[in-house]
């Protein structure tokens, strides 16, 4: 039996061995840092048994630092599998709390992890101590997570035996799905200690375990219908140290100050009825706006590269979307297909751009001097979400993305790549997101999302590999993100309070134009097929307003402020000249108001810097003798009068030259 290394190097063995065994053959630092391995890119647990040849990589907890941070962010890997095992920690302490309590479904999340639980009797925040303080006696108990198996029919029965209907349930879906067995994991010795039915991975033991926190606590129901069973979803989070907990913790209480939803609303950017249906966005006059210079910046931009903009409808046959494969694969999150009268046609609200981009490049032949064609819009697309996990602006069920589809010719694949990527970086760099990664997510080959020829995938991961090495940038490889019909280039960016997210994506795909039969006339007068890439710097109009509103806390920056200036004049006796400066500043191209209103000019001052507005020009009788304006900034505060024609020529120095001043949060 062989096993590859990540850097190379095989190792043979004549027996199944674990990844505990390989980690210490390697070296004693290595197996105590060890917590898990990935063994032909699926995770598995520190000490289960690798039987066959294999790609195998350590996952290891991060390095801690001096001040007790992790010095590198821990890896997805790494945090699932404490978070993981921490909801099976969580989870005991409560029927050990509540005997009563059954237990139904219990994942790790990006920032923590939950379980839902059946139990009559509520549990409020008051319990949280109660229960961190039965997580900690388990904890420091270090009890090893053991996994053992059993066949479906005595798996079934044991279930069945206990009476959770929850469990029951769970282990019928996963033998559906494919399970050979069904598993559980003990913290302890089996028939003595608590366990749970559950496919793994985990940590090697509770005791690596070392800083939680029971979050909060929230209804849900079974498969998220309303109609059924109700549970108790107990929410919890889980680092490697206190450090990154109490980090963790500073962040989400600054994360509360700058909510998009409560500033959104504070500032009139977006709304949301019930009337008109939840995750549906209202976009108000500023925040119209806002969008708006957005789409205008990204648009300029566009044209410049050589793209042409196109218009397609909201709503398609079905039949487009089967031939595309997204009413297949996706077909649990579309709103329901919508029937014509006559029986015989179907049509769905679109789920996706491509499909009509492709039929737009398929109206009318194609030659290789046409290519590259590039083809962009700003395309409304509907999913229908569960209502308990719409939020906002960031999970919504209409949304608007800055998508464009790219045919190419085979030749062409690597070098227009490359400029979809600098792109995205281009536009990161506009709105201060300067810390960006970036992951190459590939298909995972034992799994059955993925259409098309696995040769062509090989090929596609190959030459976005290829071009990311070129441009000498850092990425990581995630096995089992790609789309359904291509591997792609996700963005992560950290904004200001240091929390991540995942904005911009670049897709190749060999795929879609071989189902939907796309040609162009080659140099040697012969059929070929063209590639696509599909970009979205932005990725939706709605998630990446969302995530402007907290970075900046909604102080937009000059450029894209809904409202740039307001003239304040000290009372209704320079009303006149207020308004002979609102013109001119509206003539220069400014978005500027008057408050008119009978206010003090102090109370004037306030409104401005609650609304966030960047500049307030304070006028009386000195400013329009001399024609100047007394300027405050909203963050530096008085800067003294001037001409008015300075303040016009330097604001709109301030607005051309974002990248520098325009950044700043």
């Amino acid at each position: 039996m062989r096993i590859t290394l990540p850097d190379g190097s095989i190792r043979e063995y004549s027996q199944p061995v674990t990844a505990g065994q390989i980690a210490a053959e390697i070296g004693p630092g290595l197996a105590k840092a060890a917590i898990g391995a990935k063994a032909n890119g699926q995770l598995v647990d520190l000490n289960r048994p690798i039987d066959r040849d294999a790609a195998v990589q350590i996952v290891t907890k991060p390095r801690v630092g001096k001040d007790g941070r992790s010095k590198d962010d821990p890896s997805p890997d790494a945090l699932y599998l404490l978070r993981h095992s921490c909801a099976h920690v969580m989870a005991e302490a409560i029927c050990r709390l509540w005997p009563a309590a059954q237990l139904a479904y219990g994942p790790p999340l990006e920032n923590g992890f939950y379980y839902d639980i059946s139990l009559d009797e509520p549990i409020s925040s008051q319990d949280f101590t109660r229960i961190e303080q039965e997580m900690a006696k388990i904890v420091a108990e270090d009890r090893p997570f053991k996994r053992y198996e059993l066949p479906p029919d005595q798996g079934l029965s044991k279930l069945q035996a206990e009476a959770n209907k929850y469990k029951v349930d769970n282990a019928r879906r996963a033998l559906e799905a494919g399970a050979g067995a069904l598993s559980w994991y003990v913290t302890g010795e089996r028939g003595r200690d608590w366990e749970d039915l559950c496919m793994g991975p985990h940590l090697p033991s509770t005791g690596h375990i070392s800083a939680f926190k029971v979050m909060s606590v929230a209804s849900s129901h079974w498969h998220g219908d309303v109609t059924s069973d109700r549970f108790q979803r107990v929410y919890g989070t889980a680092f490697f140290t206190q450090a990154d907990l109490d980090h963790h913790l500073k962040q989400l209480e600054e994360a509360k100050q700058r909510d998009h939803r409560v500033i959104g609303q504070k500032l009139g950017l977006f709304a949301i009825d019930e009337q008109v249906g939840q995750g549906l966005i209202l976009w108000k006059p500023r925040g119209a706006m806002v969008r708006t210079l957005l789409q205008e910046f990204l648009q300029k931009e566009l044209f410049r590269r050589g793209y042409e903009v196109v218009y397609t409808p909201h709503i398609g046959k079905i039949d487009l979307y089967k031939t595309s494969g997204h009413y297949p694969y996706y077909s649990d999150s579309q709103f329901p297909p919508i029937k014509m009268r006559n029986g015989e046609e179907e049509y769905l609200l679109k789920p996706m751009n491509c499909p009509h981009h492709i039929k737009i490049y398929a109206s009318e032949p194609r030659s290789y001097r046409d290519l590259p064609l590039r083809l962009a819009e700003f395309g409304t697309v509907y999913r229908f979400e569960q209502s308990g996990e719409l939020t906002g602006m960031t999970r919504v069920r209409g949304f608007t993305q800055d998508d464009a589809h790219i045919f190419c010719t085979p030749e062409q694949v690597k070098g227009e790549f490359r400029t979809t990527v600098e792109l995205v970086q281009f536009v990161f760099r506009r709105f201060g997101f300067d810390d960006v990664s970036i992951r190459l997510s590939l298909r995972d080959p034992g799994g059955d999302k993925y259409a098309g020829d696995p040769a062509l995938w090989d090929r596609a991961e190959s030459e976005l590999r290829d071009v990311l090495r070129e441009m000498n940038a850092s990425f990581t490889e995630e096995r089992g993100e790609a789309a359904f019909y291509g591997p792609k280039v996700d963005f992560i960016v950290r904004d200001v309070i240091g929390r991540k997210w995942q904005l911009g994506t670049v897709q190749l795909d060999y795929n879609l134009p071989q189902r939907f039969g796309l040609e162009y006339i080659g140099a040697d007068n012969q059929h070929h097929q063209p590639v696509m890439i599909h970009r979205a710097p932005f990725g939706s109009m709605e998630r990446f307003m969302a995530i402007l509103i907290e970075h900046y806390a909604g102080a937009f920056p000059l450029w894209i402020a809904p409202e740039q200036v307001r003239v304040l004049p000290i009372s209704d006796k320079f009303d006149a000249y207020g308004q002979r400066v609102l013109q001119a500043l509206r003539g220069a191209g400014f978005r500027a108001t008057l408050d008119d209103s009978g206010d003090r000019v102090q109370a004037k001052i306030r409104v401005a810097q609650e609304a966030k507005v960047p500049y307030m020009l304070v006028v009386g009788g000195r400013d329009e003798q001399a024609g100047t304006v007394a300027v405050r900034d909203r963050s530096r505060g008085d800067l003294g009068a001037m001409p008015l024609e300075r303040f016009i020529e330097q604001a709109r120095v301030e607005v051309e030259s974002c990248g520098e001043q325009c950044v700043t949060v």
